[in-house]
C-alpha cells in the first residue's frame, strides 16, 4: 500500500496515476489528551485506520495524483535520524565539499548517526528553500525508514518487525564547519516523500536501485547494496541509543554524488519500488 498526505493534510492511498481520498478514516484515531504520546498518530493506531480504510475505499472519492500538493507522509516523527557516510568504500573517494569534514567515518568504523530537527520536515510538494544562498548546499537521496512499533535495544533478527515501510528521503546538507545536526537541520532540510510503501511491498530493501538527477542530470545512480550497513542493522543500532516510536525515520545514508543547488533546480529522486519525488528549490 501507498499512503500519502495531501493538500490540507487529506489523507490518500496511491493507486496509479490516482489517489483515494480516505481521510474520513483518520475518525478512527482516538481523541487526543495532552501530554501527547511520543511519534506519529497516524502509523501508532495503523490498524485501527485501515480496517476503516477497508470499509470504506469502494466509495471514497478519487483524485488525481497529478492535481494535488503532497505533504511529508509522516506529520509527527519524534526523530529524525540520519546515518553518516553510510558507504562500501569510503577509502577510495577524493571529494571535497566546500570545508566540510569528509573523515566522519572511515572502512571498518562503527555506525555513526546524527539527528535532524522535526522542524525541517517537508514534503516534495514544498519545495526546499536556502537558508544561506551564498553557501554550498547539496542534496542527498537516501532511502528512509518509517518505524511502526516502539522499541528499543532491539535486536538485528527482529528489527524487521517494527520497519512500518519506507518513503524517499533528501537529507539536505549544507556545507561548512558547524556540526552536522546544525547544518543538516535548517527549515526545509528533509524532505520525506513521496508516500510511505508498506513494508510488505519492497521484498528486498537492501537491494533497490536508486536515483537522484538535478534539472534531469544524473548525479546520483547507486543500490541500496552499495551501502556499508543494512536496513536491519540500522534498526537495531539506533534502538541501542533512543527508544524508536512509531512515526520515527531513519535517513540511511547516500551514495557517491554531490553538487550544489541552486535556487530554480529541480531535484528528482527515484527509487525502485517506491517511485520518483521531484521537489524545487527556492531562495
Amino acid at each position: 500500500m501507498k499512503i500519502c498526505r495531501f493538500n490540507q493534510d487529506r489523507l490518500g492511498i496511491v493507486e496509479g496515476d490516482t489517489i483515494l481520498d480516505v481521510t474520513a478514516a483518520l475518525d478512527a484515531i482516538p481523541a487526543l489528551r495532552w501530554p501527547a504520546p511520543m511519534g506519529d498518530r497516524l502509523i501508532l493506531h495503523w490498524d485501527a485506520v485501515s480496517a476503516r480504510i477497508a470499509e470504506i475505499r469502494n466509495t471514497a472519492p478519487r483524485v488525481p495524483l497529478a492535481s494535488v500538493d503532497l505533504k511529508s507522509p509522516v506529520a509527527n516523527p519524534s526523530k529524525i535520524i540520519g546515518i553518516a557516510r553510510n558507504r562500501r568504500k569510503l577509502a577510495e573517494e577524493n571529494i571535497d565539499l566546500g570545508g566540510s569534514s569528509t573523515n566522519a567515518r572511515q572502512d571498518g568504523d562503527g555506525i555513526q548517526m546524527f539527528i535532524k530537527a522535526n522542524s525541517a520536515l517537508v514534503g516534495p510538494s514544498e519545495g526546499v528553500t536556502l537558508r544561506f544562498p551564498e553557501r554550498r548546499t547539496d542534496p542527498e537521496a537516501e532511502l528512509t525508514i518509517v518505524i511502526g512499533k516502539t522499541g528499543s535495544d532491539i535486536s538485528v533478527a527482529q528489527a524487521m518487525e517494527h520497519v512500518f515501510g519506507y518513503c524517499i528521503g533528501l537529507d539536505m546538507t549544507l556545507r561548512g564547519k558547524e556540526s552536522q545536526c546544525s547544518r543538516k537541520s535548517i527549515d526545509s532540510y528533509a524532505v520525506l516523500g513521496p508516500w510511505i510503501v508498506t513494508r510488505d511491498e519492497i521484498a528486498d530493501p537492501d537491494s533497490l536501485d536508486t536515483g537522484l538527477a538535478i534539472n534531469d542530470r544524473q548525479i546520483q545512480r547507486a543500490n541500496t547494496r552499495d551501502l556499508a550497513f543494512n536496513i536491519r542493522e540500522l534498526v537495531a543500532h539506533a534502538s541501542n541509543f533512543y527508544t524508536l516510536h512509531p512515526g520515527d525515520v531513519i535517513m540511511v545514508g547516500t551514495p557517491v554524488g554531490f553538487e550544489q543547488v541552486h535556487p530554480g533546480d529541480t531535484m528528482t529522486a527515484t527509487f525502485q519500488g517506491i517511485g520518483r519525488m521531484d521537489v524545487v528549490v527556492r531562495g
